[in-house]
Formats: C-alpha cells, structure tokens, sequence
C-alpha cells in the first residue's frame, strides 16, 4: 500500500464559527513555569553540590558513576525533540502508519552501538569520542572531525529552539521570544554549572513529562472517540493501517526497507558516534552499565513511536466526528498537533499546559544536551591538547564559560534562523547531511586497519560534498519547480510562507507524484537513506585513498582502536567449522595482522608458538593511562 494515497479522502471543513481559540489560562500557565523552576533547581542542585571541589571529570563526565537507568532516559530524552514530538503524529495523520516500522531498525540501531562502539570508547577511557580518531589515525583527523560536528550542533541547536517556539505562538499566541529566551537562558544556566550530572538529571525529569503529556492526548482523546478500538477500525475504514511495503526503491520515500534498514544507519549516526551520546556512555560507572543503558533505550524508543503513532491515529479518528475549522486545514503540518491538543483539552485546565511542558521538555532536553557536548569537545579536543598544564580549577572554569559561550551562540542562532525564511529548511537538513559522513569516519577507523590518515580526511571530505550535493541539490530543486522547498522526495506544504511549514520538511517530506529523471532522480532519494549512502562514500573513498597511499605501511596501529569484523562472525560458526578454518583463536579478543608490526617481529615482541602467537602492544599516549596492556592472540605463519 502507498503511503502516498492514505489519506486521499478530504477533510471535513467546519465553519469559522468553530474556529479554535487557543488561550492559555492561569492553571495552564503554572503547570508550564513549574516545569521551567524543576529543570533549574533539578541543575542548581547539582551544580552547588561540592561547589569549589568540582574537577574537569565531573563537570563533563560526571565523574563516570552514572547509573544504568538515568543514562538511558538521557540518551533517549537527548534526541527526542519538540520537531519528533509534534512530527510523528502529523506523519501518521497524513500518510498513514507506514512509518511505524522505523521501530524496526531501533534493534539493530542500538544493539551495533552496545556491542562495537561502546566497549571500543570505554576501553580506551575516552572524554570525547573524536580522541578515537587522534589515537586510530592523527590529530589532524581528530580536528577534522570536532570542526564537522561543532558545525552541526551549532546549526542545529539555535532551530530546535526557534522551531517550537514559532509553531506555539502561531497555535497559541504565546509569546515567541519570551519563550525563546526564557528557554535558551534557563538551559544554559543548568548546564553551565551543572555539568553533565545536571543535564542527565534533568533529561529523566523532562522525559517523564514528556510521557506523561502525550500519555494525557492518548486517553482523553481517545475518551472522545468512543476508545482505541474504535480508533483503529476508523483508521483502518480509511485506508489508514498500512501493510509492509517490500519496494526495494531506495528512491521511494518509505517501504520498509527504507524505514526497518535506511533507518539503522541513521540510529547508529546518533547512538553509536554522535558526541552527545557517546559521552552518556561514557559517564556509566561501568562498561556493562553503559551497555544496559543502550539495551533499556530500546523498549522506551519502541513506547515513545508507538505513542506519537497513537496520537496521529487518535487525532485522524477526532477529526471525523469533530469537523475542522478553516484555519486548522491551512494549518503548517507540525501545527496539526498543537491546534488538536488545544482543541481536545480546552476546558481541561492545566493540560493544555501540561502538553506545552511536554513540547518544550523536548527542547530542553537536546539544547542541553548539544551544550554539554559543544563545551566537551571544544574543551577537549580543541584547547586542551595545545594547553595540556591547565590546572582543574581553570580547566572546570573555563568549561563553563564555554558553556555559556554555546548557549548565547543558540540564542543568536534563534535569531538568525527567524530570518532566514525559506532557508531554514537547507539549516535543519545539514544535521543529517552532516551525520552520516562522521559515521563512514569512525567505521573506517574501526572496520579496516589498513585505512590511514590521509584517506581518512579525503574520505571525510568526499562524503561531506556528497551529502551536501544530494541535500542542497534536492532543496534548489524544489525552489526551481516553484514550490516550497523540500528535502529529497518532498513535495509543498499548504502554507510555504510559514516557516513551522519547512521545519518539519525534514523530518517527515510527503512524498512527489511525478518521477524524476537524470540528476533529480539522485535527489530524490529518500532521506532514510542519506547516512548509509554519505557513510559509504567515505568507507569507499577512504580505502582508495589508503591503498594508494601505503595503507598503514611506516604507522604504528594501536589495535584497541580495532574491531575484529572477521574474528568475531568465525566465532558464531560451530566449532567443527572453526577447527576446519583453523580460526579457532581468532574468536580471541582483537586480532591484528602481523604485517602490520614487522618492526616488532624483529624486536621479540611476537612471541609463542608456530601457530599462536601473542602481541603484547605497549601503552601510548595519555589516553591509555590507567588501561591494562592488551595481548591479542592471532595465527601467524613465522
């Protein structure tokens, strides 16, 4: 079934008579400000907590004694944004529930992650994940790769706090910039003198809210309605429900392969390197307490889909019986939602406000959470390494200040993105654009030992032009054909001079009629594909590069920067099939080819038996202090 035509059926239209009046009552406005002092006393505690006796660990690391449970609601709070809260909903009304089956690549989207990045990061005793690629390759690549991800966060961060705001004000009249700054000041107090213990306290507080706003919509919509049973065969009666679309189209923009395998590389983007996760990770007191959080991410990531799918269907069933006013129907598509809570809980006071704490718990949460990472690897990977003699005091000092730095940057960036106009869309699409080539970088480093430097950074820089080219590509095409501009696969939304219209264009583009050929057929891929098509664009330019450069030939390799692909698949065969390898061994820990170290066969640094041998690899590197040796046990032919 075509997602395209599920909701071809129209609308029904009420008089302006019926015309929603969306005000907020004095509950409404309680409930919303309690939310604003929790998440600044929730902060401030924990920033007064040992003041003076904070060191660099704490303020960004917490001093890596988080539990499993908060990390998880942090990693999960870290990118669910006001744009997914009041996205998914409006996907599922217009196009139907194919999106559902996103929830399919959460297993593989976590399950990498728990299994090969986290047990490489918190191995190696990392602050910032972009320290992999100082240790992996050079300090070139290290800098490449902070520079790429400040540039994202810093273009993204000032949208998802203007974004919300301007779809609220529009709905609601609530002020625009008072809820801009009220946020953005708020936000960068708690996490300038909080640290990262601030931040993921407040992440599992906003996160309850935002379960228990949307959890309010659910029940008193569907209250409503007649109940969810009634929802659904609504839904189903117009052609709502979708089936499994197996379309291997990668430019058809959702079947689902698209959503269940586009949609892995696009999790592994965000919770395998992104830094803001990454150093959730890395706070958890243990590496098996890092990977349960990942593990506990799932279930929530399967509720949270399944409650904004929820919301859609329940809003799609409440506008059958409940006609919408003309306003509603010229509605921007990420307004969907705000008009239908404001609708549905009028005479409800304090819910409304509620639902509002939701939408902007979103916020906090990844405002916070894109400070807190900002300040990390500018601290770490940008001033540190040519200041190495800063003393704690100083170093913590400045962090904040940094932090700061970062939080009245997003408020500039609120502002510039209020004047963009139809260039905001081309600022919301660089976060993805940007994702997938920092995740082809750490997957050559891990996956390929004979990947160098010099491939790193043409890799690097080749998938950047990629996605760039697909990304603005598809967006000037669009403004060329003589409508609002869309990322790849997109088409208008009813109101293209209303900037909350283009805010959710890259989350959710509706789908084109007509094909494209030539140069727009390559735009029009779908946008779940973007990371797995810029990522391998480095893989494959990278390992050119390094084969005709010498690979790793005159480099030392630290093999703890290595994830043993084949080792690690040899060892699920059985143990007959093994011995008939004579790969037995490789099931070992990390495996490294000999080649690679013939100055240490020399040396007597390879030493055992004719057929397994064991490496015993130095410590290098401040990085490494604190880290046992690590012997690797591998066949050799000496």
């Amino acid at each position: 079934m075509s997602v395209a035509v599920s909701t071809s059926a129209p609308l029904p239209l009420a008089s302006d008579t019926n015309m929603v009046t969306s005000t907020f009552s004095l509950v409404d406005y309680v409930v919303f400000v309690l939310l604003l002092v929790l998440s600044l006393a929730i902060g401030l505690y924990h920033a007064y907590r040992g003041w003076g006796r904070h060191t660099i660990g704490q303020l960004l690391l917490a001093d890596r004694k988080m539990g499993c449970f908060p990390v998880a609601l942090s990693l999960l709070a870290t990118f669910q944004s006001a744009v997914a809260i009041l996205g998914v909903p409006s996907e599922i009304y217009r196009f139907g529930t194919q999106y559902w089956f996103l929830g399919c690549s959460y297993f593989l989207g976590l399950l990498i992650p728990a299994h090969v990045f986290i047990p490489i990061f918190y191995r190696l005793h990392l602050t910032s994940a972009y320290e992999y690629l100082e240790l992996r390759f050079n300090k070139a690549v290290r800098v490449c790769g902070t520079v790429t991800f400040i540039f994202q966060m810093v273009i993204y961060m000032g949208v998802v706090l203007y974004a919300p705001s301007l779809a609220l004000n529009a709905v609601t009249g609530f002020d625009l910039w008072l809820s801009v700054l009220t946020l953005g000041i708020v936000c960068t107090v708690y996490t300038a003198l909080g640290g990262l213990k601030a931040v993921i306290w407040t992440d599992v507080f906003q996160t309850l809210v935002m379960f228990l706003g949307q959890l309010v919509v659910i029940i008193v919509g569907s209250a409503k309605v007649g109940g969810l049973g009634h929802v659904w065969d609504v839904a189903s009666q117009h052609g709502l429900i979708s089936g499994i679309e197996l379309d291997p189209d990668p430019f058809v923009r959702h079947t689902f392969w698209t959503l269940a395998f586009g949609g892995v590389f696009m999790m592994l983007s965000l919770y395998g390197v992104n830094q803001a996760q990454v150093q959730r990770y890395l706070s958890s007191r243990t590496e098996k307490a890092a990977v349960l959080s990942c593990y506990a991410v799932f279930p929530c990531q399967q509720v949270v889909l399944c409650m904004g799918c929820l919301i859609g269907l329940v809003m799609f069933a409440y506008y059958r019986e409940y006609p919408m006013s003309t306003q509603q129907t010229q509605a921007a598509p990420d307004q969907f939602v705000l008009y239908f809570v404001m609708d549905l809980l009028r005479g409800l006071p304090g819910l409304p406000g509620l639902f509002v704490a939701c939408l902007f718990s979103g916020s906090l949460s990844t405002i916070s959470s894109a400070f807190n990472s900002l300040a990390t690897v500018t601290m770490e990977d940008l001033i540190r390494p040519w200041f190495p003699h800063f003393s704690e005091v100083r170093a913590t000092m400045l962090s904040r200040i940094i932090a700061f730095g970062y939080g009245l940057l997003c408020l500039g960036m609120a502002y510039i993105s209020s004047q963009m106009g139809p260039v905001l869309q081309a600022a919301i699409s660089i976060f993805g654009m940007v994702g997938g080539p920092l995740l082809g970088l750490f997957c050559l480093g891990m996956f390929f030992p004979c990947a160098n430097p010099p491939g790193a950074i043409v890799g690097l820089l080749a998938g950047l032009i990629m996605a760039f080219w697909i990304g603005i590509g598809s967006i000037v095409t669009g403004m060329g054909s003589g409508r609002a501009p869309t990322p790849s696969n997109g088409s208008s939304f009813s109101l293209p001079s209303n900037l909350t219209a283009v805010t959710m264009a890259t989350l959710m583009p509706s789908t084109t009629i007509s094909k494209p050929t030539g140069l727009q057929r390559l735009y029009s891929l779908s946008y779940l594909w973007y990371s797995a098509h810029n990522s391998t664009t480095v893989i494959v330019v990278g390992l050119a590069v390094s084969l005709l450069s010498g690979g790793m030939r005159g480099r030392t390799l630290n093999p703890r920067t290595i994830y043993p692909v084949l080792p690690k698949l040899v060892a699920l065969l059985p143990t007959s099939c093994q011995k008939r390898l004579h790969c037995e061994t490789h099931s070992q820990d990390l495996s490294v080819d000999t080649a690679v170290f013939p100055e240490k066969v020399s040396n007597g640094m390879l030493r055992g038996s004719r057929d397994k041998e064991a490496v015993d690899v130095p410590e290098e590197g401040p990085a490494h202090q604190g880290i046992s040796p690590t012997f690797i046990v591998q066949e050799t032919s000496l």
